[in-house]
């Protein structure tokens, strides 16, 4: 299985090179308020924008991150507090009640 998700990452690099090495031609690139940048290399335009695209995509998964983060907190802060208080209620409970003699020795035919 390693060898396959090699394989296929090789496989990946192969044709992300080879559209590179073909997308060399120059371009200007044109902001708002007429802001320009001249004779860039096509690819390097396009790594930018899959940059800046892929932060802006991580920066929107960031509050859902942190929101199961709060949430996780919450529920296993609960859950400790449930646990001690089982705790507490076995605690109380073998102390202050007694078995009855049928617990411990059950009545049987002689």
């Amino acid at each position: 299985m390693r060898y396959l998700i090699w394989a296929l990452r090789l496989l990946v690099f192969v044709a992300v090179l080879m559209f590179a090495l073909k997308n060399t031609d120059p371009v200007t690139v044109r902001f708002y308020a007429d802001h320009l940048v001249a004779e860039v290399p096509l690819i390097v335009v396009m790594l930018a924008t899959f940059v800046v695209g892929g932060i802006f995509g991580l920066l929107l998964t960031v509050p859902a991150g942190l929101r199961r983060r709060r949430e996780l907190a919450k529920v296993r802060r609960e859950l400790e507090r449930l646990r001690e208080a089982e705790a507490s209620r076995a605690g109380r409970e073998s102390t202050t009640a007694q078995p009855s003699p049928d617990e411990v020795a059950p009545l049987s035919p002689i």
